[in-house]
């Protein structure tokens, strides 16, 4: 039977939407693993994001709590807010009340990717607050840490994305992931593929 990896994600103007869809290449690309992106829902009205100049939504479906529990192992991402993650995502995870009293989702291993708007935005303090959620609901915390190699050591290039996980910045909405920040993407989705499909094995 396939492991099965869900990539769980908010982007309002499409950063971490590109992020999104190339960990899903990163963890189909090991073997006997199944990948599928999921947006959780919208808080904000259209004509609040109209205002905003968000572009439409993608194609992506939108997910319900409940299919959280049909993953073997998920991967989270969303942009950063004052540092820690949007309120849309948040009001997601406060809609799984039910899957943590059952602990539903305890012992399944979950990774987070995210885009901050500056170098000094919350490339770390985003990804480490969002750690509290997985801790309540019992999650694994599967960081990616510095098997991107040299990656992780550019110094040549702005880059994004820290021992926690895949990022980049979204700077005034116009810079969009480098080839850098995408191939670290890629390397997370089959980094933590590759623990959930050896978890999942080990049971």
């Amino acid at each position: 039977m396939a492991t099965k990896v869900y990539i769980v994600y908010y982007s309002m103007y499409g950063h971490v939407e590109k992020l999104a869809q190339e960990i899903k290449k990163g963890a189909e690309s090991v073997e006997g693993v199944e990948a599928k992106l999921w947006q959780v829902p919208e808080t904000l009205s259209p004509e609040i994001l109209g205002k905003m100049g968000a572009p439409s939504k993608s194609d992506a479906p939108v997910i319900t709590p409940n299919q959280l529990v049909e993953a073997d192992g998920f991967i989270f991402g969303f942009p950063t807010r004052f540092g820690m993650m949007a309120a849309q995502f948040k009001a997601f995870i406060d809609s799984t009340g039910a899957l943590w009293r059952t602990q539903a989702l305890a012992g399944k291993p979950a990774g987070i990717f995210f885009s901050t708007g500056s170098q000094g935005g919350g490339q770390e303090t985003t990804p480490l607050t969002a750690i509290t959620q997985l801790a309540h609901h019992g999650m694994i915390f599967v960081p990616i840490g510095y098997t991107f190699g040299a990656g992780m050591f550019e110094m040549e290039e702005v880059k994004g994305g820290s021992p926690y996980g895949a990022g980049t910045f979204a700077g005034d909405g116009m810079r969009q992931p480098t080839e850098l920040e995408l191939g670290q993407a890629f390397h997370q989705g089959k980094h933590i593929a590759f623990v959930a499909k050896k978890l999942k094995s080990s049971v």
